[in-house]
């Protein structure tokens, strides 16, 4: 259809039949795009858009949406009466008012975007504009949001997902009005580009009309003047019509910004984000030919009323393809012409689908231009059939042309030294979204169906373990409907991976996986069976949920890990090797990281899988070396830079023996290592966490944020390592199943407190352990002799400490409490497996004995850079310089000599010096109690044997 062509020339007058005539044109065009957009929508769903307009027109009870005292009158607005009869349709008690608002708080509403195009599909959302008078208060402005959500919750009901955006007209205009000034559009939306779609897309549902449909196409530099003349000479009434503003051009600095929005909305919707980065890529290189709203509005002008001819998404293909076949890119144009028949979603070849709707006559029109046969109608009609590895080569070329198309806006953005309009915070949250999206990295799972095709799920797969090495990387190949294993050779996979587990993961991420799947497997030299197989799928179906879009504020925050998933021996029998040798009946340790007698560590391997709060799903595998340690050191490296969100772990043992124990172990020492380093919510805390795997053992703790292990060969090296010096108070906190035969030691690394010298003893027939923890919690034990009375072994020890803290409180210029306070004593009885510590007072150390008998040691720097010691025994000096190699024999000597009895005992040293740098290129102010003690004890064995070969050689 096609109408004369309507002229208006402001430099002679306006003539008002004239512009009454424009604004009756676009009506009627506005009409039946309603009528088009109606039809898309169920009946019910069609109450929906009958019913808007008067829910905020009257804010009644009976009408959905209502909410208190809420701004309500629509300017110009006057229901019809099938619209009274829709809304009595929804509440019967509903009675239309005989009076209508006198204020009138509303000035328009518009539904804006696909709806009434050939892009409107079943799956399309309802965006609407509705505007507001200038000066309505904050609270009547979020009395409208309120009132728009509870509308929006209203027609979900219906299965409508519809968005309402309320704002004021004037207020979008000076907007555009200051970009126009600085060159820059404000705040992160894309104004121009939105106003741009808004003016071809619009469709008015009430209130005032648009200004813009009354500017000539080639005067819209003078949109502002020509505007003023409409309105101060009142050529039209102010009231009949709403001013958004004009569209001359759209500036540079909205292209990146749009590009990026289009990217991001392209992760879920590649064929209406693919069109329009085209359209903005298009605009940017091709600034004369203008907005496309400007070509509706010319069109229009020159009489034409055709609907499929003015359509926003033919309109929108026309300019692409104009753009293209002038750029020699055929390719492209190709594929533009696929995403606007896939955004359509009305398959052509089923005649009862496209039979009788306007969607399908002008479909068919373009696909009888592009000369399609019917082998392309056929292959994009049956997306529903199309299998993973076309997908994947189709999202590579989706991906490879929005790609293209962000770097070219971008290099203009770069060329022209052009500022973005969007916020960086958005810019940052987007770049966000498309790297979780895009990128790719190490073991993180790709995501192949963004939204591509509605469902990727597989009747029958097989997974097969190729023959050869498994370390090539492609040691596991995945098949379609392969029911007879010997035609692998001319069967082509849908994936290669290198392991059971990647193959089984991807799959799952990706949806080939449904409850009705038929499994089948092949393999080689691994424990794993069918059933093994589907308790992976179902674990992974109940663990990892196919998670929906990543929220802003999920996107806004730093990304963390949500839940570990941790698979167990996946393929590996661990008790195989002990079956074989009868080993595992002779012991009945059952921990799973010392079984048997033996202590085999049954954790083979690990196949760690996390997903992350960007929805990133990533696998590690742990399959040399100690696995479990490692996992466990990078699960704990995550824990700490988040200990107020502990990640969920969630452990199945995937081997053929032990599986559960072997996970329920597992998930034990995860459950116990996190309460204790990160106790409160908060942490890493302080502390050496002791593990006991195999024969060995193993010293977690955390040095800042960041994990680390020591692996210790024999309990020897770790008492040599627990004695060690700490910078703070660092406790020793054991793993339940480590050192459970020896629970002395257990209770008394339980009982240490930061600021405190403990002696622990344990007197056992004739000999007394003896453990030191002192105020950094470094432990040191030793073992020696118990002769005589509990007051004769402690009260040597006792003056010894004692005089450490004297030194210390003299140094420190510290007040006059009691240094002995500050040393605690208790004895370790151990009874049935079970250790009691008991406090006991400490021995008295008043009493003095001779002073010629005291034996003091002074430790010394030598040349080379080793400590020596000068010995006093007495009124005697032993010095190192002077007696060389002879010290300890001649001071031992001299010992003997002075017990005048000739009694054998014991030499205990009662004071001992150490200097500050004890440690090479180290300077400590403070030495710990266990440094001293382990010197003494050294030195004290050193001449304790001197004396007994003296008496030997006497």
């Amino acid at each position: 259809m096609h109408n004369l062509p309507i002229s208006l020339d402001y430099s002679e007058g306006v003539d008002r039949k004239v512009l009454k005539a424009l604004t009756q044109r676009f009506c009627g065009i506005n009409r039946q795009r309603l009528e088009r957009a109606r039809s898309a929508l169920t009946r019910r769903q069609q109450t929906v858009l009958d019913v808007l307009p008067l829910a905020f027109h009257l804010n009644h009870p009976a009408l959905p949406g209502y909410f208190g005292d809420c701004p309500a009158g629509l300017s110009r607005y006057e229901p019809a009466a099938d619209t009274v009869s829709a809304a009595q349709g929804l509440a019967r008690s509903f009675r239309l008012p005989r009076s209508a608002p006198r204020k009138r708080d509303l000035t328009g509403i518009f539904l804006m975007g696909s709806p009434g195009s050939l892009g409107h599909s079943v799956a399309s959302d309802l965006d609407v504009w509705l505007c507001h008078q200038p000066g309505l208060a904050g609270q009547e402005i979020a009395a409208l949001n309120e009132k728009a959500v509870r509308l929006s919750r209203w027609a979900a009901e219906f299965g409508i997902e519809l968005n309402i955006f309320v704002f004021c007209a004037s207020d979008y205009r000076d907007r555009l009005k200051q970009s126009e000034v600085s060159g820059e559009s404000s705040g992160s939306a894309q104004h121009f580009l939105l106003l741009d779609e808004f003016y071809r897309t619009a469709i008015h549902l009430g209130g005032q009309y648009p200004l813009w449909w009354l500017i000539p196409p080639d005067d819209e530099g003078r949109y502002t003047e020509l505007a003023e003349i409409l309105l101060t000479r009142r050529f039209v009434r102010e009231e009949e019509y709403l001013d958004f503003g004009a569209l001359v051009s759209i500036p540079e600095e909205e292209y990146l910004g749009a590009g990026i929005w289009q990217l991001y909305k392209g992760i879920d919707s590649p064929w209406k984000s693919l069109l329009k980065l085209l359209l903005i890529e298009c605009y940017a290189r091709n600034r004369r030919a203008g907005p496309l709203s400007a070509d509706y509005k010319r069109a229009v002008f020159a009489g034409e009323t055709c609907l499929d001819a003015l359509d926003p998404y033919v309109m929108l293909y026309r300019r692409l393809e104009r753009w293209l076949l002038a750029s020699s890119a055929p390719s492209r144009l190709d594929l533009v012409r696929r995403a606007l028949y896939l955004k359509a979603g009305l398959p052509l070849t089923r005649a009862d689908e496209a039979a009788g709707r306007w969607q399908g006559r002008l479909l068919r029109h373009l696909v009888t231009e592009w000369e399609w046969d019917d082998g392309i109608l056929a292959e994009l009609d049956g997306r529903n059939q199309w299998r993973p590895e076309k997908v994947v080569q189709l999202r590579k070329r989706i991906v490879a042309e929005l790609t293209h198309s962000y770097r070219l806006l971008s290099k203009l953005a770069r060329n022209r030294e052009l500022q973005a309009s969007i916020r960086p915070e958005d810019l940052n949250l987007l770049g966000r979204k498309l790297y979780a999206a895009f990128q790719r990295k190490a073991g993180k799972v790709e995501y192949i169906n963004p939204g591509i095709v509605p469902s990727l799920s597989e009747e029958n797969l097989a997974f097969c373990q190729a023959a050869g090495d498994s370390a090539s990387g492609d040691a596991w190949l995945l098949f379609r409907n392969l029911d007879n294993f010997s035609d692998i050779p001319w069967a082509n996979p849908i994936r290669r991976a290198g392991s059971l587990v990647e193959l089984v993961l991807w799959c799952h991420c990706n949806g080939l996986l449904s409850p009705v799947t038929r499994l089948n497997l092949r393999s080689s030299g691994i424990a794993m069976t069918v059933d093994g197989l589907k308790s992976m799928v179902a674990f992974l179906r109940a663990a990892l949920p196919v998670r929906g879009e990543v929220g802003r504020e999920a996107l806004s925050a730093a990304r963390r890990p949500l839940r570990h998933l941790l698979l167990v021996n996946v393929g590996v029998d661990p008790l195989s090797r002990l079956t074989e040798k009868g080993l595992h009946m002779l012991s009945g340790r059952h921990d799973s990281l010392g079984f048997s007698g033996g202590r085999d560590n049954l954790v083979a391997s690990i196949d760690q899988i996390t997903e992350n709060s960007w929805h990133e799903v990533s696998l590690q595998r742990y399959v040399t070396g100690d696995a479990l340690v490692q996992c466990l050191k990078n699960v704990l490296a995550t824990m700490a830079r988040f200990p107020a969100e502990a990640p969920e772990i969630l452990v199945q043992g995937g081997g053929a023996g032990h599986s559960r124990p072997i996970a329920r172990r597992v998930t034990e020492l995860f459950a116990d290592v996190r309460s204790q380093f990160f106790a409160g919510g908060t942490g890493p805390h302080s502390m050496r966490y002791v593990l006991e795997m195999d024969s060995r053992y193993f010293i977690l703790r955390f040095d800042g944020e960041e994990p680390g292990f020591t692996g210790l060969a024999s309990k020897p090296a770790l008492m040599d390592f627990l004695a060690r010096p700490q910078s703070g108070y660092c406790p020793v906190v054991f793993d339940r199943h480590a050192l459970v035969s020896d629970p002395a030691l257990r209770a008394v690394c339980q009982a240490s407190q930061p600021d405190l010298v403990q002696v622990f003893f344990q007197v056992a027939d004739t000999m007394v352990r003896f453990w030191v923890v002192d105020e950094l919690g470094s432990v040191y034990g030793w073992l020696q002799p118990f002769a005589g009375s509990r007051r004769q072994v402690l009260t040597p020890l006792f003056r010894f400490l004692e005089s450490l803290m004297e030194r210390r409180q003299l140094r420190q210029l510290s007040g006059s409490p009691d240094s002995a306070a500050r040393i605690h004593c208790a004895e370790v009885r151990v009874s049935g497996g079970r250790a009691l510590v008991e406090r006991v007072p400490a021995p008295p150390t008043e009493e003095v004995s001779d002073p010629l008998l005291e034996v003091h040691a002074v430790g010394v720097q030598e040349g080379d850079g080793t400590l020596g010691f000068d010995l006093f025994c007495g009124d005697r000096e032993f010095r190192r310089e002077a007696w060389g190699d002879a010290q300890m024999a001649e001071a031992a000597r001299y010992i003997r000599s002075m017990r005048q009895d000739g009694a054998v005992y014991p030499v205990y040293l009662t004071d001992l010096y150490l200097p500050h740098d004890l440690e090479p290129g180290l300077w400590q102010q403070d030495l710990q109690t266990c440094q001293y003690i382990w010197y003494r004890q050294q030195l004290q064995a050193s001449l304790n044997q001197a004396v007994s070969e003296s008496q030997v050689r006497e």
